[in-house]
């Protein structure tokens, strides 16, 4: 975040929504980590019903905000690899900024139904929560009611914020690689890998586990198998983002450079 406001090379749509996404990893993992820190020096795997319904807002906002930012992304690459010379037209400033503040409305009124229903549901006398934070598959299973309706409602929504995302950046990765073939440049298909692949990584890990837990059938399901899934589209891919943007990454790698070079050049 701090490179791509510093360096006025990474001033791009592509920089720009990459900024998003490191905002979304902070508070993605700002909202778990610390807790889960706490719980372990303490010894005291406890929280409060406000303490919850708040980890739990802030959880399911910035999961489908990310859900969408990703098929966001995918799209920019489609435009700067399949359509080079409207690229600077269909994304420019204004247009990168709608899409993404209404990446964030979208996420936020999602969650704010998700769990206003939730918190609503009548909870049994059990308060034992078999997971590492508040997250509704867990809590749905302390509820004292049919929950088979909502659950279709879950589905739904998981649908609209993972398979159709999923299915909009296999659709712009398929166009990409098929224009970078017609061109039958071999250094053009390294660099539009190059390019994507980070990308590719970090949706195989998010994507891909997020729909383990949201779709196979609760048979499928053990309390340890959810929180070993849970570590990956939770704490693992916002973790690894970083690394992977800025190893793998050259524009970023040169402004860390120069932002270092700046630095030390000062502090001697």
């Amino acid at each position: 975040m701090i490179l791509i406001w510093l360096d006025s090379r990474l001033h791009t749509p592509m920089y720009f929504l990459l900024s998003q996404l490191s905002i979304m990893d902070f508070l993605y993992s700002s909202t778990i980590v610390p807790k889960i820190a706490i719980d372990f020096l303490s010894g005291k795997n406890t929280i409060s019903f406000i303490s919850c319904g708040i980890q739990l807002f802030l959880f399911a906002a910035l999961f489908s905000a990310e859900c969408i930012l990703l098929a966001v992304m995918a799209c920019d690459r489609y435009v700067a690899i399949c359509h080079p010379l409207h690229y600077s037209v269909l994304m420019c400033p204004t247009v990168c900024v709608l899409m993404v503040v209404g990446t964030w409305l979208v996420a936020l009124l999602n969650a704010l139904v998700h769990v206003t229903y939730t918190l609503n549901l009548p909870y049994c006398s059990s308060r034992i929560i078999q997971h590492f934070f508040c997250e509704i598959p867990a809590l749905l299973k302390l509820v004292c009611a049919d929950t088979s309706l909502y659950e279709n409602g879950i589905f739904i929504s998981g649908v609209a914020f993972l398979l159709i995302p999923l299915s909009v950046v296999l659709a712009s990765y398929c166009q990409i690689i098929s224009t970078v073939l017609r061109l039958g440049s071999n250094l053009g298909m390294r660099k539009a890998l190059a390019t994507c692949s980070s990308h590719m990584i970090v949706v195989s890990l998010f994507y891909g586990t997020a729909i383990i837990m949201y779709f196979f059938p609760k048979a499928y399901h053990t309390p340890v198998q959810d929180e070993v899934v849970a570590v990956f589209y939770t704490i693992l891919t916002p973790m690894l983002n970083p690394l992977i943007y800025i190893l793998r990454n050259k524009d970023v790698a040169k402004a860390l450079r120069k932002v270092l070079g700046r630095y030390t050049s000062l502090t001697y």
